[in-house]
């Protein structure tokens, strides 16, 4: 590529253009600012989106990320708006999404002095971030975004992070762009070691009771039709966990339902009955696991895991395969027998029944008076014909809404999982619906985190974003009115909210609402808004004392699953 003399600032653009950046979620300000005056001459090559918060731009690059597979870019200037990053950036790193983020720092001459708007966000995100880098000359900028987007999305995914100086963005350089394919003791993921692989498949031949458990890693490497392919000729039952949902579809006969504390009866309770236990691409989260000591204690434990970091972190893997999801499951396909296990998933379904009974009924078709979040979950679901991008916000409209709203296609699920990031919800959305223009976008949130980020309703009504959001309200913190409820004799501690109008509030960002509070509203509520064109707020109030069952209390084992208060 011949070389061309321009500006840092401009640098930055093309660099990105480069890596086949389309959209850019962000807030200006002075650090950053010549960043943005190159940018006002690329409107036709790339979309900028200004979010009404910094946290709403780094949420957003997540749900962009989740549902396209490519690095969500999001820019924020020095001091409070680099560290308005920080939670986004956090969550992120939990989750496995790639990000890379760009923040503009003082000039270099003034690091270090407490200048006006400087934080020390390097240090800051260190922890957080999978790398991160501090840019202080022009000539630095081509091999750093190379590098950031490199490290973002390859392997396990992160967030990177680069902090430019104001100075380095106004120098001069030579322009030349290469992209980085390899980094000097960087191994982003190893070769598949086919010994290895030939002792999982030993495993799972014998195997009598056998358990799958995917997580998002599946969804990572693209490995939904190895994971499907692997599954029907092994006859294995698969569980999913919350990061996993929609790698396979809903209706496959061999998906058993979710791992986890909210998760469904069967795998949870199978988890200790199973003589085997193949986990692909998730890593023993707590919720998962419930207490350590007591899981999967009859089974040999395969890991097929990216990350040397996460085998035998929490749980012994006898077997672990390290390597790309989509890879291992392709050499254990050659290596598996053909099987079926009829008698052990009927023993799942029949869990389905009891959990059917006691819990589901109860939910998706209530007879109490007051509404539920089940029945709005199963609803929208059926109106988008189960073909929609679930984008949920954190607790129990999270839980309801993965436990119930059905899936087609992978990539459509968004949602916060190791972080547990209230707010998270509708800035998500946004970066969802922009990553997936053709597709629809329903949004679940509560009246607690809808509060934390509703100023994004902005960011919907100025693009013009088709999304369908659903306000699940109970007047309350509702998990942890939950908890306390369950475990603190109804000591409901500053949980009680004391809500806006809803209505109003959309309204005044220029989004049509509607509120519905009796049953036979909700069905047309739903129909009316799916069928609007353009953004739309439906603020549904549920039972306060609406609780999500089952639940594996917090250190108990998997198998102390309850079904009911």
């Amino acid at each position: 590529m011949a070389t061309k003399r321009i500006t840092g600032s401009q640098a930055v653009i093309l660099s990105l253009l480069e890596e086949g950046v389309d959209t850019i979620f962000g807030y200006p300000g002075g650090a950053i600012m010549p960043i943005y005056d190159a940018l006002y001459d690329f409107d036709k090559h790339v979309t900028h989106i200004l979010t009404r918060h910094e946290q709403g731009a780094v949420h957003a690059a997540e749900g962009y990320a989740k549902v396209t597979g490519k690095a969500g870019v999001c820019f924020a200037t020095s001091g409070p708006g680099a560290t308005n990053l920080i939670t986004g950036i956090a969550d992120a790193q939990i989750d496995s999404i790639p990000l890379v983020c760009i923040t503009g720092q003082v000039a270099s001459p003034l690091l270090g002095t407490d200048a006006f708007q400087e934080s020390d966000v390097v240090g800051i995100s260190m922890p957080v971030t999978k790398w991160n880098y501090q840019v202080t000359s022009a000539e630095e900028i081509p091999d750093a975004i190379a590098k950031a987007f490199y490290i973002a999305q390859s392997g396990r995914p992160g967030p990177v992070l680069l902090d430019i100086a104001k100075d380095a963005q106004f120098q001069e350089l030579d322009f030349e762009y290469k992209k980085c394919t390899k980094i000097r003791s960087y191994i982003p993921e190893f070769p598949v070691d086919p010994f290895k692989v030939k002792e999982a498949a030993d495993l799972i031949n014998a195997a009598k009771k056998p358990l799958l458990l995917f997580g998002q890693g599946v969804i990572i490497a693209n490995a939904e039709d190895e994971l499907k392919a692997f599954i029907e000729k092994t006859g294995i039952p698969a569980a999913w966990t919350l990061l996993g949902l929609s790698a396979l579809p809903t209706d496959h006969p061999l998906n058993v339902g979710m791992l986890g504390m909210h998760g469904n009866y069967g795998p949870n309770i199978k988890t200790n009955e199973a003589d085997l236990i193949i986990a692909v691409g998730m890593r023993f989260d707590d919720r998962v696991t419930g207490k350590v000591s007591t899981y999967a204690k009859n089974a040999k434990i395969i890991h097929l895991e990216v990350d040397p970091a996460e085998i035998n972190k929490i749980v012994k893997a006898d077997v672990p395969v390290l390597g790309n999801a989509r890879n291992s499951l392709a050499m254990l396909m050659e290596n598996v027998q053909q099987n079926k296990h009829d008698a052990w998933v009927q023993e799942f379904r029949d869990c389905d029944k009891i959990e059917y009974e006691k819990v589901i009924q109860k939910d998706i078709f209530p007879e109490k008076q007051g509404l539920t979040m089940g029945e709005a979950v199963r609803i929208a679901s059926e109106k988008t014909n189960h073909e929609a991008i679930l984008v949920t916000d954190v607790g129990q409209q999270q839980m309801i809404a993965s436990r119930y709203f059905k899936f087609k296609h992978s990539k459509s699920n968004v949602t916060s999982g190791g972080l547990g990031t209230m707010g998270y919800g509708i800035p998500a959305a946004v970066g969802a619906q922009l990553g997936a223009k053709d597709r629809k976008v329903v949004t679940f949130v509560g009246d607690g985190g809808f509060q934390m980020t509703l100023q994004e309703l902005g960011t919907i009504v100025q693009n013009k974003l088709p999304v369908k959001i659903i306000l699940l309200n109970n007047n309350f913190l509702g998990m942890v009115r939950q908890w306390q409820q369950l475990f603190f004799e109804k000591r409901y501690s500053f949980t009680e909210l004391t809500n806006p109008d809803f209505i109003m509030i959309a309204n005044g960002f220029g989004m049509p609402a509607h509120k519905v509070t009796k049953r036979e509203e909700l069905e047309a509520g739903i129909q009316k808004m799916m069928e609007h064109d353009g953004p739309y707020l439906l603020e549904v109030v549920v039972e306060k004392e609406d609780n999500v069952f089952p639940m594996v209390p917090a250190g108990a084992s998997v198998s102390d699953i309850i079904l009911e208060a």
